[in-house]
């Protein structure tokens, strides 16, 4: 007798393979049958377990919900209240892009870009919110960070705060899209847009996204707009010294790079051997000295026009100079010898560390030569 198969129902019911109910000559086989398997206990009804579960918590949820909304209406209608006064309620932006209450200054509002500078790249910019149909714009504010001449000569980089009042051209290209990007070309440089903010006004602030056009830069409808803006400068503050007054006065630079120090760390290197003429002839040498700490990048010390016997007698010690020894010590002064036109011979001289002289001549004429100078040069030199 072939093999039926068996599926639970109350009690054990076994069919034959065409699936027919047994007749009652078979009932005793059934009979034995029953007897001789176990009575199988019904499966786990997992499904039913987990919709249980997730009732009780729809439940919950739906009971949070209710509470939220309760507590929202409830604060909504003290927030009606409490707007029916004279002070407008604070605009909240994305992104820190805006302030709560009325606009205060430039280092107030973005204090971190006074170090950084105040432009802001495009895809910083990018996060700012639209300027909606909700606020309205009745002035401008550009924040900037730029060099300043002092009375006195010398040169700060400040931090300036301009204002402007007719921005209704500028409103209207605040709220274009962006350009969708194409496939034409490019400019390489990137994209830098300036940090700018729109009051109202009951004087809350934000910082609206700027549109841009297909390759990130300011869409010329904007860049139109800023350039026709008649702004006020309303706050300067000094942010960092460009330029002592004593720099200035040298016609020196605040700052240069070690050149001696980066040229002897390459390779090749500079050559050595006979220094080509130090410096140009029938004009005027500016001698600068500059103070290296750990940096490549000396500070200005003092500086002056060398006088006619002062150039003289540097002039042959350096024709004199012999070859540079070996030597890897850090100079912590050197002092830069050039015409007061600028350009080409440049002459280096380490004051202390190894003391050599290099001098940098026109592109093509074989590059740095390097030799080797003493104590004697450096005091002629390193004086005010």
């Amino acid at each position: 007798m072939p093999y039926g198969f068996c599926v639970p129902i109350r009690t054990l019911r076994c069919l034959p393979p065409g699936g027919h109910e047994m007749r009652h000559e078979d009932e005793d086989i059934k009979r034995l049958l029953t007897e001789a398997v176990p009575r199988l206990t019904p499966p786990m009804d997992r499904v039913g377990a987990v919709a249980a579960r997730v009732r009780r918590r729809r439940q919950r949820l739906i009971g949070s919900s209710a509470l939220a909304v309760a507590m929202v209406v409830a604060l909504g209608v003290g927030g009606v209240q409490m707007s029916t006064g004279n002070h407008a309620p604070p605009l909240r932006t994305a992104g820190g892009s805006g302030g709560e209450g009325r606009w205060t200054s430039c280092a107030e509002a973005a204090p971190g870009m006074a170090r950084l500078g105040f432009m802001t790249p495009e895809d910083d910019a990018a996060a700012l919110p639209r300027l909606d149909g909700d606020f309205a714009p009745t002035g401008v504010v550009i924040c900037e960070r730029e060099p300043q001449r002092r009375a006195d000569g010398g040169e700060d980089l400040v931090l300036t705060e301009r204002r402007g009042d007719d921005v209704a051209a500028l409103v209207i290209a605040l709220r274009l899209p962006d350009e969708s990007s194409t496939a034409r070309s490019c400019t390489l440089e990137m994209p830098m847009l300036p940090w700018l903010a729109v009051v109202d006004a009951d004087g809350r602030w934000m910082r609206p996204r700027i549109p841009v056009g297909a390759c990130g830069k300011l869409r010329p409808e904007v860049r139109e707009a800023l350039a026709a803006l008649e702004l006020t400068t309303v706050a300067t503050r000094p942010v960092a010294e460009i330029e002592s007054a004593e720099a200035a006065a040298a016609g020196c630079s605040q700052s240069w790079k070690d050149v001696v120090s980066v040229e002897t760390t390459r390779k090749p290197g500079p050559r050595t051997g006979a220094l080509p003429e130090p410096f140009p002839a029938r004009q005027q040498v500016r001698l600068c000295v500059y103070e290296v700490s750990k940096s490549e990048t000396g500070n200005f010390v003092h500086g002056t026009v060398l006088e006619a016997d002062r150039r003289t007698a540097i002039e042959k010690v350096l024709k004199a100079a012999g070859p540079a020894e070996p030597c890897s010590a850090h100079a912590s002064r050197f002092a830069l010898l050039r015409s007061v036109t600028g350009g080409d011979p440049q002459t280096y001289v380490e004051l202390d560390g190894c003391r050599r002289i290099m001098v940098v001549t026109y592109p093509g004429a074989g590059g740095p030569v390097i030799a080797q100078g003493d104590d004697a040069l450096a005091k002629l030199i390193d004086k005010p």
